[in-house]
């Protein structure tokens, strides 16, 4: 503050400006080094199945952030003026991305110009209308078609044709209108109700015998004792009340499974090779995807006994973990190795000498340690 007790804002706004050029050339140095990994795949030398898993991992940017930078720095190869605005502090990185998908050798330093006179959101108009030149509207409404699961937040989202967004709208809206309501319930949480009872009819019209299912582990207390406030863990989310496990049971088919003293689904020792299909239930829910750090891949995935099998290894718990197809070719492959307690922590070390760390779900050691 100065004498006359105003508030002094004009210089932390100008830090601020600087220190935003000083980003804008930073990603430029940034998108250029990746750039460099994406022409010679150097990426591939550390075990990342592409530019984006070796970003993730290495940088620990999330994985939508890393497809922006490396979607970015491919272009940015064929496009010299875009990269040196960028690379002098001149253009931000959202500004160059916004228009990276219509820019060509052609239009190049004509982009430039128009990113520094023009908003991010009017650079996103700009690439709109050359997108719409080369393919009609319909054609990318129906590319564009996506169904999206957020397992942190549980939600859905949706992006649908025109027509099928009209008749997906006037279906919920219909059948919301005709579920009963104290006049308290607002109408989005009615529209919700309206998709759920969709689904509960599917499993109506099938006699009863529902397809799909819902894994839940829970202490047998909770199903037994209405009194009990232990809590469950719903597979692939989180941790549920009792009252919700009991209303869940109520129309469910309920599966009894024997685990140990800190909820880990059984131990086989040297009884047998292959994991029984209640511990490849368990790592799943331990490990959640590819233990292999960086990756997130849960199809086509494999249990891999960290010390072989064949060589001494049990088919415990702690010596089995979850990895694609293409890391476990690698742990297979010479020069590559994989110790520790998959329980507890992994280590994947490198050709290169590199030495990774990977830790079971958070989740599921807050389940072990309560």
């Amino acid at each position: 503050m100065d004498d006359a007790g105003t508030v002094d804002t004009e210089t932390p706004m100008e830090q601020a400006a600087a220190s935003s050029r000083r980003m804008a050339r930073e990603a430029g140095i940034f998108v250029r080094s990746i750039g460099e990994l994406h022409r010679t795949e150097g990426w591939r030398s550390e075990g990342a199945t592409s530019l984006e898993a070796w970003i993730v991992e290495r940088c620990g940017l999330s994985l939508a952030t890393a497809r922006a930078y490396a979607y970015v720095a491919e272009r940015l190869n064929e496009l010299p003026h875009l990269a040196a605005g960028l690379a002098s502090g001149e253009l931000t990185f959202d500004k160059v991305r916004a228009v990276a998908d219509v820019a060509t050798p052609v239009n190049d330093k004509d982009l430039v110009q128009q990113a520094q006179e023009c908003t991010v959101r009017q650079l996103h108009e700009v690439a709109r209308t050359e997108r719409g030149v080369s393919r009609s509207r319909a054609e990318a409404d129906y590319e564009a078609r996506s169904v999206r699961f957020n397992d942190t937040f549980r939600t859905v989202t949706a992006q649908l044709p025109p027509e099928a967004y009209a008749e997906v709208r006037s279906c919920l809206e219909t059948r919301a209108r005709t579920i009963p309501s104290d006049g308290e319930t607002p109408w989005d949480q009615r529209v919700c109700d309206s998709l759920l009872d969709i689904v509960q009819s599917d499993r109506e019209t099938r006699q009863g015998s529902s397809p799909y299912v819902v894994v839940v582990h829970v202490p047998l207390a909770t199903l037994t004792d209405e009194s009990s406030e232990l809590a469950g863990e719903l597979e692939h989310d989180g941790l549920i009340s009792g009252e919700t496990v009991r209303r869940m049971a109520c129309d469910a088919t309920v599966i009894v499974a024997i685990d140990d003293d800190v909820g880990h689904t059984m131990y086989e020792g040297r009884a047998r090779r292959f994991p029984t299909d209640s511990q490849r239930r368990e790592i799943m829910r331990r490990d959640r995807h590819c233990r292999f750090p960086g990756c997130t891949n849960v199809t086509f995935t494999n249990v891999h006994h960290v010390a072989l099998w064949k060589s001494g290894g049990h088919t415990n718990l702690d010596n089995l973990a979850l990895l694609c197809q293409h890391h476990h070719h690698r742990v297979h492959s010479s020069g590559w190795s994989l110790t520790g307690n998959a329980n507890e922590e992994l280590t994947f070390i490198a050709p290169t000498g590199r030495v990774m760390t990977s830790r079971p779900s958070p989740l599921w050691t807050t389940v072990s340690a309560s």
